[in-house]
């Protein structure tokens, strides 16, 4: 976003599990409900077109994005990630490829400007534990905050893809909540409480 730039930030994403999210909020994903799933692609197909953004239906969803994640959260934060990221997105939701095995996230690591040691050659045969850990680090303030796709700037969260609106307002200054409102509008308690499925 241009608004990004004039406010003096940078994004910095961080490959989070979604699978873990909804394990640990008891959900099913939206491409898990049919009805759901058939709506979902076609938004996200209205919207890229709107963006100018290249998209493709995908080989196949949901899919397993486990290796493509860690390889992403074991690549060097700033523009070696962001060049990571989006040559996995472009493959996927670009040209339709089938998600990315070990051999296709090792060339495509390679290829995308994460250059340390072992990258070039392909890599070691297991990746390191690190990645995986900081992922599960990631996953619990991920779930923290209520999910993703989120944006977290100065302790204020701005959720999906409808909320870059405020985002953007709020990065310029312009900011619809008022001195109090965060209060005024968060300080209420719950008056009914529906039945958990394992309560049943």
């Amino acid at each position: 976003m241009s608004s990004r730039r004039a406010a003096g930030r940078e994004v910095e994403p961080e490959a989070v599990l979604f699978a873990g999210l909804l394990n640990a909020y008891r959900q099913l994903g939206p491409a898990e409900v049919p009805p759901k799933a058939r709506w979902m692609v076609l938004d996200v197909a209205r919207k890229a077109r709107r963006l100018g953004v290249p998209i493709a239906p995908p080989a196949s969803h949901p899919f397993n994005p486990l290796l493509s994640l860690r390889v992403t959260h074991a690549a060097a934060r700033g523009e070696p990630r962001r060049r990571l990221i989006d040559g996995l997105f472009r493959a996927v939701w670009g040209e339709s490829r089938r998600h990315l095995g070990r051999r296709r996230s090792r060339a495509h690591r390679a290829r995308r400007g994460d250059r340390r040691r072992g990258a070039a050659r392909g890599g070691p045969r297991r990746m390191p534990r690190r990645p995986l850990c900081g992922m599960r680090r990631t996953a619990r303030c991920a779930t923290a905050r209520g999910g993703v796709p989120s944006f977290l700037v100065d302790g204020e969260i701005f959720w999906g893809f409808d909320d870059l609106a405020h985002l953007e307002l709020f990065l310029t200054g312009r900011d619809p909540l008022g001195p109090g409102d965060r209060e005024r509008f968060t300080s209420y308690g719950a008056s009914a409480r529906r039945r958990r499925p394992e309560e049943k």
